[in-house]
């Protein structure tokens, strides 16, 4: 079975598909078959970025390595419409049809759905982008207006929660129906700001609360938006593959892809932990 990753957040403009599609292209360029599936019926945002992606090095007689995208979820205005028991039948389908892939990285949308809830009841990752502000942090946990203390887990800590009992119901092996939840935040400024450091301190608690990891995210930078209409990321920058000029910047950019590939997990280390299994 692939390793099922969910890059989810109730809240829109998080930064999820930005980080789902480098997760994906990352992890490729680690030599890891990734399946994808986009969710977000309505935006498909990284679902536009794949189909960019195939245009892009088609016209430009280039090569990169390519995700498996089920049948099922390719037709997402189709898939809209569709009733939500229909859209379930399809979910599974395109699970099973992930079975060949090291990976699967679910993209989910800002919001509560039958799909984004099936997604999350299956994973074994769920990967959390949010902004460092307490607009987003209101989504995980929520403060006290007066001492800024965090008084309990907010909506979407719950859903987490609920995945996790669901998948530990559904495991026949004790241990195994675990779900691994990071949180990062991401789009960061470049410089150190207050507030940053006192969402920093109460993501921190809620993290011994509920139970997941901080991990690092992606800064706001330039090149993450001016490679998005080509389909590519800077994992795939290459003297074969440079649809922009390439500066030091873009280097730090891809270091700090890599780190965060460390911290989800090297493509090696899930294979390691499939066999042992």
């Amino acid at each position: 079975m692939a390793k099922v990753i969910v890059v989810g957040n109730e809240k829109g403009g998080a930064g999820k598909s930005t980080l789902a599609i480098h997760l994906v292209t990352g992890l490729m360029h680690q030599g890891a078959r990734v399946g994808v599936m986009d969710l977000d019926l309505r935006q498909r945002s990284m679902a536009a970025f794949f189909a960019n992606r195939r245009a892009w090095l088609a016209a430009n007689q280039a090569e990169a390595p390519l995700p498996i995208e089920p049948d099922s979820f390719r037709d997402g205005a189709a898939l809209a419409r569709a009733p939500a028991d229909e859209q379930l039948i399809r979910f599974q389908a395109a699970l099973e049809a992930s079975d060949g892939a090291d990976y699967l990285v679910i993209d989910t949308p800002g919001g509560d759905t039958d799909l984004s809830r099936a997604a999350h009841a299956v994973a074994d990752q769920v990967v959390t982008p949010m902004n460092d502000s307490f607009v987003d942090f209101g989504l995980l946990g929520e403060i006290d207006p007066v001492t800024l203390d965090l008084k309990r887990p907010s909506i979407y800590a719950e859903t987490i929660w609920k995945a996790r009992m669901a998948k530990a119901q559904g495991s026949p092996t004790p241990g195994q129906g675990q779900i691994d939840w990071i949180v990062l935040t991401n789009r960061l400024a470049v410089a150190e700001a207050r507030n940053r450091r006192r969402v920093d301190e109460r993501l921190a608690a809620l993290a011994r609360r509920v139970g997941f990891r901080v991990g690092p995210g992606l800064r706001d930078r330039v090149i993450y938006r001016e490679l998005f209409p080509f389909g590519l990321t800077v994992a795939d920058l290459s003297p074969s593959i440079r649809p922009v000029s390439v500066s030091l910047a873009h280097v730090a950019a891809r270091q700090e892809l890599r780190t965060l590939i460390q911290a989800i997990g090297s493509a090696g280390e899930a294979d390691e932990d499939r066999q042992a299994a």
